[in-house]
């Protein structure tokens, strides 16, 4: 059983209502065959969101409205955001609400750790909000989420999806000190669209920051995913995915961006399943590890058994063999 988790904090005291300067004001593009869901109506996706609530958990599945939810809450597999549910950041693709956020829960590792033993699971993924409010942009919180689920599940494996800790010296420092077992932060898309689709981050920043927990501890697999559909180009993926491997990241995702909203940065192209067929290849050429590419993938769908290929490929190139390609997977 797999779970991405976010530890809950207080509530927002206000929350800003942010229209991002790319939008697309009218009813948002009908969605192709080949990227249509069915809706969550599972017993298991109920029992996943009851448990949800009695824990006091929030979760990136609900807030940012993904596609996934109903296949992985009826196999009890959610993403859960630690820090809060209120971003400092209004990121023009982010369904996540926008807003001054109150201060960090105390007993959220605690809770999350409890949470984590009681349902039994074998990996946990933790990701969070944008807190640039923090000195430390929530760097402390990761860690002691990490060494709390350490201590009461010590045979789960950790995967955790940071945000950039733009600006707060020493911040991913703490994070990697604490060894989580796997290191995403997603860059998005291109360098040319940061301005209108991520104005608060800078793409070389991220870049870097993969590159330095590579640095810092070569045994942390390193992740990070792209939303395409945005208005990029075939080559600037192309391009993306050698900035990648020249920080060593390990692990690509590749996924259709979706409009959450009306008032979100409009979807530009549905991108046909043979094109994510065709950066899969591109990118198994470069050497990643592991890639996950199609309309619906996102960055923990299947993170567990990822995790587990994840690691099999990594014992291939140590033992001297040759990638297996099918551990590129295509899901």
């Amino acid at each position: 059983m797999t779970l991405t988790v976010v530890p809950s904090t207080s509530e927002a005291m206000a929350t800003l209502t942010i229209t991002p300067p790319h939008v697309q004001t009218p009813a948002t593009r009908k969605k192709p065959d080949w990227i249509r869901v069915k809706a969550p109506v599972s017993a298991g996706y109920h029992a996943t969101r009851r448990l949800m609530r009695e824990k006091g958990l929030h979760t990136v599945c609900e807030e940012a409205a993904c596609p996934n939810i109903g296949e992985c809450w009826q196999k009890k597999h959610a993403t859960v955001m630690i820090l809060g549910d209120t971003c400092t950041r209004a990121c023009a693709f982010c369904n996540v609400k926008t807003g001054m956020p109150r201060a960090v829960d105390p007993l959220e590792p605690q809770h999350l750790a409890e949470a984590i033993a009681e349902m039994g699971l074998e990996h946990v993924v933790i990701t969070s909000v944008d807190r640039d409010d923090l000195p430390d942009g929530g760097a402390r919180q990761f860690a002691r989420c990490i060494s709390a689920l350490r201590a009461a599940s010590p045979a789960t494996t950790i995967e955790i999806l940071t945000p950039d800790f733009l600006r707060k010296k020493g911040a991913l420092e703490i994070v990697v000190e604490a060894k989580p077992d796997v290191y995403n932060h997603n860059l998005e898309t291109v360098p040319r669209l940061y301005r209108t689709v991520r104005p608060g981050a800078r793409y070389f920043h991220s870049l870097r920051l993969l590159q330095r927990v590579k640095e810092l501890d070569p045994h942390i697999f390193t992740k990070s995913g792209l939303m395409v559909g945005l208005g990029e180009e075939r080559r600037e993926i192309f391009q993306v995915m050698d900035d990648m491997r020249s920080a060593e990241i390990d692990f690509l995702t590749i996924g259709q961006y979706l409009q959450p909203t009306p008032r979100h940065h409009k979807v530009e192209r549905f991108v046909p399943p043979a094109d994510f067929e065709s950066y899969a290849r591109m990118a198994r050429a470069k050497a990643f590890l592991l890639v996950s590419a199609s309309p619906l993938t996102r960055s923990s769908y299947h993170a567990g058994d990822d995790f587990a290929r994840l690691r099999e490929a990594r014992e291939r190139v140590l033992g001297g063999l040759v990638p297996d390609v099918s551990t590129a997977a295509l899901v």
